[in-house]
């Protein structure tokens, strides 16, 4: 593929997500990183900082900024392990769960209002072309 044709790509890839991330958070109400953050603990449960940070592919500081902030509404705690200081475990609250239910049935019911514009087959492709992007 041709330098003008990947700046292209690269460039419409980039609005989208100033676009969408704009949307989802005007929505949700939050951010994407910090909703991700929190599904990620709702899936796995109690996890690690470091964790987190391999999983979200951002670095130990942006991680921290947003746990600081979720910590402060109460969407999650963080504590010491016992065992190694240096170690800081990260679990969301109830108040999260709440949240993250709320954001899912307040979505389910406003007829998609982050209804993006593609098929559930169009969506199931841009996942894995995506994916295959940054790999």
């Amino acid at each position: 593929m041709e330098l003008t044709k990947i700046s292209q790509l690269l460039y419409q890839l980039k609005i989208a997500n100033q676009e969408m991330t704009t949307v989802f958070e005007k929505t949700t109400g939050f951010s994407l990183t910090r909703y991700e953050l929190m599904r990620i603990l709702l899936c796995k449960g109690k996890c690690s900082q470091t964790q987190l940070q391999a999983v979200l592919k951002i670095d130990s500081a942006a991680v921290t900024r947003h746990l600081k902030l979720l910590e402060e509404k109460g969407y999650v705690t963080r504590e010491r392990n016992k065992d190694n200081n240096r170690e800081i475990f990260v679990k969301v609250t109830e108040q999260a769960k709440e949240a993250m239910a709320r954001c899912e049935r307040d979505h389910d019911t406003a007829q998609n209002t982050l209804n993006i514009g593609l098929s559930d087959k169009e969506e199931e492709q841009l996942l894995t072309l995506l994916n295959k992007l940054t790999k």
